[in-house]
């Protein structure tokens, strides 16, 4: 990798051009990935297969997801006739937690831990192999926790001290709304799960479909303080908070 300049880049492109930031990451960094799970993520993967066919692209299974969502990663490896790189937990790691704390813990202490184990450490392990990833993160997905993000930036969370790691964000400035839009207009695949009111789609015991009128993130972990709706893949990106 060349030595990027994140002040140029954030210089030469524009927060509302998600397209733009896609293809310029792509242009800068060889050594760069998709991270996919939900509809945000397929809309990227939707503009960044326009520019790039050997696309690099990659999956969290936490070995607790929904049928459905299994389904749809698929949906979306044969749709674009891609690999999608799937990345479990640590075999004995978990094997441990569950041992000790059984399957449903985190409705007692809290999800952080069971998601650190499922979730950021092969999220840790991937992203120590490379420069850069792209995400499909909106400020307005957490309010309180989230709104904090830029299109472009260095990840300070992962970075590692003799490898700096770049991420971007090209839907920070979305909506939802725009988001599905985009998925309507050129007929993107999505998780059969929106169809039944889920919106914000993580791990089946801590994901539920929510009311009309209820925001996106209250269908997960439902049973814990808003301010504590992240699973610490973002954390570089969430507002100082007490707790933290």
């Amino acid at each position: 990798m060349s030595s990027f300049d994140l002040a140029a880049f954030i210089e030469s492109n524009k927060a509302d051009e998600a397209q733009k930031i896609i293809h310029n990451a792509l242009k800068h960094f060889d050594n760069i990935a998709i991270s996919f799970s939900g509809a945000e993520d397929v809309v990227l993967i939707d503009m960044a297969i326009k520019a790039k066919k050997d696309l690099k692209v990659f999956s969290l299974d936490t070995g607790r997801l929904h049928p459905e969502t299994y389904q749809f990663i698929e949906k979306v490896r044969t749709h674009y006739k891609i690999e999608i790189e799937i990345l479990s937990p640590d075999r004995e790691a978990l094997e441990e937690f569950t041992r000790k704390k059984g399957l449903f813990s985190f409705l007692e202490d809290g999800h952080k831990e069971c998601c650190g184990i499922r979730k950021v450490q092969p999220l840790k392990r991937k992203l120590a192999t490379l420069d850069a990833w792209i995400t499909g993160q909106r400020k307005d997905q957490s309010p309180g926790t989230r709104n904090v993000l830029a299109f472009a930036e260095e990840d300070t969370a992962f970075s590692q001290e003799d490898s700096p790691l770049f991420k971007f964000n090209p839907l920070a400035e979305w909506s939802s709304e725009d988001v599905w839009n985009y998925i309507k207009m050129f007929d993107v695949p999505y998780n059969a799960l929106h169809a039944k009111g889920f919106t914000s789609i993580g791990c089946e015991p801590c994901t539920r479909a929510v009311l009309p009128n209820q925001h996106e993130r209250e269908g997960r972990w439902w049973w814990e303080e808003s301010e504590n709706k992240e699973c610490g893949l973002h954390i570089g990106n969430l507002i100082p908070t007490a707790q933290q």
